[in-house]
């Protein structure tokens, strides 16, 4: 079953998987009819409600890191729980076909490995690589789901151990200049998503970028998700921020 009327659906956990040591997928019991980049908000009766980027479609699933009370009450959980789920929700990236770099840093990578895996499905003709960034190899997320669908990773840690040293951007620049990429889309820390748009624009390489924003609603009635005059949850959470010329 697959609503669009904003109303809670419950979920059973079929599966917790540990991703890294701040970090669980929750595979549900169910699927979901969806775009990578597209979210859900997640309910807990009496915890909280928040949203959450789709790492999966069939079956559904959601990668938590753990990052505070609420992240907290949803790693507690295990096979069996209910998980309540509003969505899908926003607009989420495009899947032309093509030379992609995807570009994720800490737990924005977490669309992704879907992400690819909808490119992939596309055709032949598809050409995918990944950058990760994170302060530490134990914090780079999905580097074996990568691999496992052939798509090369070029890691970057901040403390340099594992991958180059320093930032994801520092990896993307020279990538774009050697690989012939005809598109970048990514997801991660706002600073960093503002850093790969300066890139992109010198590369004149077009770039698809996934906000995070703090959501209450979910739907644009509460407005606490603007960013720039624009509705992170309605108009996003994928944005369009430079076409190629």
């Amino acid at each position: 079953m697959d609503r669009r009327d904003g109303g809670h659906r419950p979920f059973r956990i079929r599966e917790r998987i540990p991703e890294n040591a701040k970090t669980i997928s929750l595979v549900l019991d169910g699927s979901m009819t969806c775009a990578p980049g597209q979210f859900g908000m997640l309910w807990l009766p009496g915890a909280d409600e928040k949203p959450f980027s789709i790492s999966g479609s069939d079956p559904l699933m959601f990668t938590v890191s753990r990052v505070g009370p609420f992240s907290d009450a949803l790693h507690g959980l295990g096979p069996g729980d209910i998980l309540w789920v509003r969505g899908p929700f926003g607009t989420g990236f495009s899947l032309e076909p093509g030379s992609t770099l995807l570009v994720g840093g800490g737990y924005g990578a977490a669309p992704l490995a879907f992400l690819a895996e909808r490119l992939l499905a596309a055709g032949p003709g598809c050409r995918i690589e990944a950058a990760l960034g994170a302060r530490t190899a134990g914090d780079l997320l999905f580097t074996r789901r990568f691999s496992s669908l052939g798509v090369p990773v070029h890691g970057a840690t901040e403390d340099g151990t594992e991958g180059a040293r320093g930032l994801v951007t520092d990896v993307v620049s020279p990538l774009l200049a050697a690989e012939g990429f005809s598109r970048v889309r990514a997801c991660g820390p706002e600073a960093m998503l503002e850093a790969l748009t300066a890139v992109c624009r010198r590369a004149g390489v077009a770039a698809e970028m996934s906000h995070e924003a703090y959501m209450r609603c979910g739907i644009g009635l509460c407005g606490a998700c603007e960013h720039g005059g624009r509705l992170v949850c309605m108009d996003g959470p994928v944005f369009e921020v430079f076409v190629a010329r």
